[in-house]
């Protein structure tokens, strides 16, 4: 294909979660942007102008880009050779066993094979394993013969912006552009220079380290606290006020919350170091304590409660985290799962997510445990402690991990809670 018949600056493949807030943010720059995915459902939502998901500030800014006319829309991955600048966003998960799965960096690329030309840059914006662009790089001169950082230019400029502050951390973050060959990094460069951030040139490898261990470091992070509330349940202490002991005008302290630690980076993207780690069973030691908080918070219902057979248990959030519609990975799903094979009654209440649940009063109504799963702003209101109080069961339990009302109680009746709160 020649320069003169490409009909747009850029291309994203994989219109998802970090994918769709990228190609607007690029159109809404001025650049003509594809957007390739293969979900005919998302397509027609993102034609009529509606965002798939939430994200802040998506929805105008979507509608700002159908408007000008600057986003095209196709399903097949070879559309995106029409466009100079190729961006795959798509899902780099692992398998079970602790191995990457590329099939779909590898499906995309058979698809391009047919279409790449010299002046064309691929960009792998997914989260990868280490070596995974340099792999890329030597895929396309095996199969094409084509010269590297000459002709074609790869490069992996990682993803690093937080769910639900896409628009803020695209101009602020530092963009790092890991570039394979001699000019892969400056055309790379030169297209995230649409933004303000400021760009960060490395080589690909450090860049694919980079974006993994930004990751595992919050992954970790996150563990400590969870292990911290485990060891308080069994030495009956509390584990707020220890986190208060340790992080009060003490210069080394800094220990996080506890909480239900998932999503899907955080869940899988420690995986990208264990397949040939130099340390086997650290980081999987890691995942084991966040993966273990649905099941200690059962266990701890069921020491104060007994059997839950045939007890109702309300679950206050299915997203992963706080203030999204995102549910991708989330611990709630375990949690759920775990109450239903020990016959709870479950009943799920959420603000944020497409799956259909029900009201706050229906879900408390008649509940013998309420456990908040998600940290959801609207969670906090006072106006929830009320509905407990009212709707659900004279001795009802509330777990709340995430000390929501600032009662600092990981287990409490609703009374106690209630006082609690109201004396913070």
């Amino acid at each position: 294909m020649s320069t003169s018949q490409r009909s747009a600056d850029v291309s994203v493949v994989g219109l998802g979660r970090v994918g769709l807030p990228l190609a607007l943010s690029f159109a809404d720059r001025g650049l003509d942007v594809i957007g390739i995915d293969n979900d005919p459902v998302r397509l027609e939502a993102v034609r009529g102008g509606r965002m798939p998901f939430a994200e802040t500030g998506a929805q105008e800014l979507l509608e700002r880009v159908v408007a000008s006319g600057r986003l095209q829309l196709a399903e097949r991955v070879t559309n995106a050779a029409l466009a100079r600048h190729i961006i795959i966003t798509l899902g780099t998960p692992s398998f079970s066993h602790i191995e990457i799965d590329m099939r779909d960096i590898r499906s995309a690329l058979d698809e391009l094979l047919g279409v790449l030309e010299p002046g064309h840059s691929l960009v792998l914006r997914s989260t990868i394993a280490p070596g995974t662009t340099d792999f890329v790089a030597g895929y396309l001169a095996k199969h094409r013969a084509l010269r590297i950082g000459e002709e074609v230019f790869v490069a992996h400029a990682p993803e690093r912006i937080a769910a639900g502050r896409f628009i803020e951390e695209i101009d602020t973050l530092p963009c790092i552009i890991g570039g394979v060959g001699e000019r892969s990094g400056d055309v790379v460069a030169a297209l995230f220079g649409a933004f303000r951030a400021p760009i960060v040139q490395t080589t690909p490898v450090q860049a694919e380290l980079a974006k993994i261990w930004a990751n595992i470091l919050r992954y970790t992070n996150f563990a400590l606290p969870n292990l911290l509330m485990m060891d308080c349940e069994r030495y009956a202490a509390n584990v707020f006020e220890v986190i208060d002991l340790i992080n009060r005008d003490y210069p080394r302290g800094g220990i996080a919350q506890p909480g239900l630690t998932a999503g899907s980076c955080l869940r899988k993207d420690f995986t990208f170091s264990e397949e040939r780690s130099a340390a086997p069973g650290m980081l999987l030691a890691v995942s084991r304590v966040n993966e273990s908080v649905p099941l200690f918070l059962l266990e701890g219902v069921k020491r104060r409660l007994g059997s839950l057979a045939d007890r109702k248990v309300a679950v206050l959030g299915l997203a992963f985290k706080a203030d999204t519609d995102d549910e991708r990975d989330s611990l709630a799903h375990k949690l759920i799962r775990l109450l239903e094979r020990e016959l709870a009654d479950v009943a799920m209440h959420d603000p944020h997510v497409p799956s259909p649940t029900a009201s706050l009063e229906d879900a408390l109504a008649g509940a013998d445990a309420v456990i908040v799963a998600t940290n959801h702003p609207e969670f906090t209101e006072p106006r929830v402690l009320a509905a407990i109080a009212e709707r659900a069961s004279r001795d009802c339990l509330v777990v709340d991990p995430w000390n929501c009302w600032g009662a600092a109680q990981v287990f409490a009746y609703a009374s106690e809670i209630a006082l609690l709160a109201s004396a913070r």
